[in-house]
């Protein structure tokens, strides 16, 4: 069988004229031969809407009854999308995690997938031409529903093509990868290709079209993933291992709400600086950016970011405060991080001169490198301008 798992996104479902339209585009390929396997989101803005509902009842609701909730909405999409297409003659199948048994941890509202039943989706393509599957959930070996987190439905459409060894195709608004975000800077470029290593970095940066989990499952087991636009017939971009001519700067990616935290005359001691970040790891906060330096006082300045959410960061700061008395501690809101990224910084040499000169107007609070990145902290107020300095620079 000649088999394809393709995605739809919840803005390509948000209304019945738009689920007509994607069962109009999945009889298209039915027509050339292939078997479908078809992961859906929920319909537009129902998540969202899941959510407030959510908030309406409880503050603190338990995660298991929440997952509950959040995975009624790709019901609803799979069941619509099976009926649309069924009416327009194409034999379609729809199933929820637990029918397609997609087994995973029992990590409610983060879940990962542990296994999937291959061979009972390759029984139903037998039968059926397209077996549309609920993504962003999944099933416990014990029975309960748990979803994937963000970019869950991702991650589901991935992990499936992996299971079938098959090409997976995400479709969403976007026509493509960008090399910035088009909203950011219209003028961006589509990349008709990207390596896996670049897509990770964009997509940890802030890069909005993939999430990196499911940008690590298809580097891990090379399942061949494109990106495309839903409303569009172009070829849209394709993740691949490596390509031959390889940009300094293949994409600039922007992370918003990030909180700087500076802490200053603390002890040279491992033990000590350990313990702030278990600390913070069990408030759950995701700490991105961090720089370390060295005082000659024996003493050493921390700085780091967290990426703001729901948790009191001001509470948190206090209670370090306490715990760590004999230094001070002080955050600051309100800032982004640009980065660009690319392969071609391997081998290039001067980028770094590039990119801040190109920034020399724009105060930069922090700065962390890879290999094939380089990401600087700047108060959001700089956000556009900055945008536009580095594509200019890099060509993007």
């Amino acid at each position: 069988m000649d088999i394809v798992v393709q995605k739809y996104g919840g803005s390509s479902l948000a209304d019945i004229p738009k689920i007509k339209y994607v069962s109009d585009k999945i009889k298209k390929h039915v027509s050339e031969g292939k078997k479908l396997v078809v992961i859906v989101s929920a319909m537009g803005k129902t998540t969202d809407q899941l959510e407030l509902l959510c908030r309406k009842v409880s503050e603190c609701p338990v995660p298991r009854e929440k997952d509950m909730l959040f995975t009624t909405g790709e019901q609803v999409s799979a069941a619509l999308m099976a009926m649309a297409l069924n009416n327009i003659g194409v034999k379609a199948l729809s199933q929820n995690a637990f029918q397609a048994e997609i087994i995973t941890s029992s990590d409610h509202t983060r879940a990962n997938i542990r296994k999937i039943n291959s061979e009972k989706l390759k029984v139903n393509l037998k039968n059926y031409d397209v077996v549309i599957v609920t993504g962003f959930q999944g099933i416990t070996e014990s029975g309960d529903v748990t979803t994937l987190g963000r970019g869950g439905s991702d991650t589901s459409a991935v992990a499936i093509a992996a299971a079938l060894g098959a090409p997976c195709e995400i479709y969403s608004d976007y026509p493509g990868i960008f090399t910035t975000d088009p909203k950011l800077f219209p003028t961006a470029k589509i990349l008709k290709q990207v390596s896996y290593d670049e897509m990770l970095e964009m997509a940890q940066l802030g890069a909005g079209v993939l999430h990196p989990r499911a940008v690590e499952i298809a580097k891990k087991y090379n399942v061949k993933l494109c990106c495309r636009g839903t409303f569009s017939d172009d070829n849209g971009s394709c993740i691949v291992s490596d390509y031959i001519e390889q940009p300094v700067v293949t994409g600039l990616s922007v992370m918003e709400n990030q909180t700087q935290v500076t802490i200053t005359g603390l002890p040279e001691d491992h033990i000590v600086v350990n313990g702030i970040f278990n600390y913070l790891g069990v408030k759950q906060f995701n700490i991105d950016m961090i720089s370390a330096v060295r005082m000659s006082d024996n003493n050493m300045t921390l700085s780091f970011t967290i990426v703001e959410n729901d948790n009191d960061i001001l509470e948190v700061i206090q209670d370090l405060q306490k715990e760590f008395c004999g230094c001070n501690i002080t955050s600051k809101q309100h800032f982004v991080k640009v980065s660009v990224v690319g392969l071609g910084m391997r081998t290039e040499k001067g980028v770094a001169s590039r990119f801040f000169k190109a920034l020399s107007e724009i105060p930069i609070e922090l700065i962390t490198t890879s290999e094939i990145k380089i990401s600087a902290l700047i108060h959001k107020n700089y956000k556009d301008r900055a945008i536009q300095l580095l594509a200019q620079e890099f060509d993007l």
